[in-house]
């Protein structure tokens, strides 16, 4: 069931709740063991690649939007996917929020100077093997995208306020070497967002205090 019960949620909303930075119960890491606690062991740090991706909160006035991508079909890994722009963690990276801008500008385009970074979610981890850092940032108009083709087939804006409402998430479930593990899903447009991605808009909606938490 797709719900709008929030209704319109601006940048200014997202800045005061964002900015009142609230951690719900002392967490302080995310991801894929949340929901399947059984791999709790195929999470230990030391066993992760770092990566940081950059959350785009797109301030339309009366409205805010995320950005979103969807990766290119060719990518040996998660291709196909929907996406934040983002990658992994290079040498020349100083913090996360370094990595986070320039794969955000390699990916899409987008000029760091468009970005306000407003602050990080919870280190999210993934069954896969990383390590995210997600930033989040204020983007304001006007600004120009330009994809990489290699990486994304696409961007694409979703409403904040459908991205945090707590009736439009899903679970699934999927067996991944041989082990059934549970993840969300938020299906938007005949797009499927899911896994991670979903995981660090759930992370989001908890930081904004936005319905009830489950993750």
């Amino acid at each position: 069931m797709v719900s709008a019960a929030l209704g319109r949620f601006t940048a200014d909303d997202f800045r005061r709740r964002a900015s009142a930075e609230r951690a719900p119960h002392g967490v302080t890491d995310y991801g894929d063991h949340r929901l399947n606690p059984d791999l709790a062991p195929l999470f230990v740090h030391d066993r992760l690649r770092d990566a940081a991706v950059l959350i785009p909160v797109v301030d339309h006035g009366g409205e805010a939007s995320v950005i979103l991508t969807k990766r290119a079909e060719k990518l040996r890994s998660h291709s196909g996917q929907i996406a934040f722009p983002g990658g992994r963690l290079d040498p020349t990276d100083p913090t996360p929020e370094d990595a986070a801008l320039r794969e955000t500008e390699e990916e899409i385009g987008l000029h760091p100077r468009h970005v306000e970074v407003i602050g990080r979610l919870p280190e999210y981890r993934t069954v896969t093997g990383f390590s995210i850092t997600p930033l989040v940032g204020l983007i304001r108009p006007p600004f120009d995208l330009e994809l990489d083709s290699f990486e994304v087939a696409e961007a694409f804006e979703v409403p904040l306020d459908f991205l945090l409402e707590p009736g439009n998430r899903q679970r699934h479930s999927i067996e991944y070497e041989g082990v059934l593990r549970e993840y969300f899903a938020m299906p938007w447009q005949g797009r499927f967002i899911w896994g991670a991605t979903a995981g660090m808009l759930v992370s989001l909606a908890n930081l904004l205090a936005v319905g009830d938490h489950r993750l």
